[in-house]
């Protein structure tokens, strides 16, 4: 059976050049040239992967993951963007992509990575929702958080955060990739991010004074590890 691919971007050059690509490689594709009209097809077809630019006129790229995600559907997302910033790549992962890949790209190596992440998703596995780090579990369906299987209540920024440093085990995040990723535009206290940190730690550490997860790395930020 014929893999479908819906690739979005408002750049018809980087359109047909993906669509060349995707098909010499025997993957079929629709193409879409604006988030509207995507979200569009997405009514009408089923897909095997979406290919997502981020920079487009009328609904950006996030906005677009963000209506795919809160719809249900779980077709695998992979971002295709001239963003590179650190902070662009990680706020696409945390609200639904599963890959970001930054122009400019070779598109043989794009579509290697376009093949790999659908066969991935394609792998059934009854526990494909559960992320485990250590004695620590999140299931991404549920948005439940677990400590040596008992659930630890979380508030919606909490869960936010939590979700960020279990995806991303012994990874440094500063304050202002923090603010990114969890926060976005929105303006917000200075402080906000330690007031945060510590009714987490209060939550998650046998002794919140001296944290063995969620660390504090002077001068650059903060670590999970497990």
């Amino acid at each position: 059976m014929t893999s479908k691919v819906l690739v979005v971007d408002d750049d018809k050059t980087i359109l047909n050049m993906l669509y060349k690509a995707l098909q010499g490689s025997g993957i079929d594709a629709d193409l879409s040239i604006s988030g509207e009209a995507a979200l569009k097809l997405l009514t009408e077809n089923e897909y095997d992967l979406i290919l997502l630019d981020i920079n487009m006129s009328g609904i950006d790229g996030f906005s677009v993951i963000k209506k795919i995600r809160a719809s249900g559907l779980t077709v695998p997302i992979m971002v295709v963007s001239g963003r590179k910033d650190d902070g662009d790549t990680l706020y696409g992962l945390h609200i639904g992509a599963d890959d970001y890949i930054t122009k400019p790209f070779n598109p043989v190596t794009l579509v290697a990575k376009v093949k790999a992440l659908m066969r991935r998703s394609r792998t059934t596995d009854t526990t494909k929702n559960i992320i485990s780090a250590g004695p620590f579990k999140y299931n991404t369906s549920t948005l439940r958080f677990y400590k040596n299987d008992v659930e630890i209540l979380l508030s919606s920024k909490e869960n936010s955060m939590i979700k960020l440093f279990i995806d991303n085990v012994d990874h440094i995040f500063s304050k202002d990739m923090i603010y990114s990723v969890i926060w976005g535009e929105t303006i917000i206290d200075e402080n906000a991010i330690m007031v945060y940190v510590n009714r987490i730690r209060q939550k998650i550490e046998d002794d919140p004074s001296n944290p063995k997860h969620l660390i504090t790395v002077r001068g650059l930020g903060y670590r999970f590890t497990v």
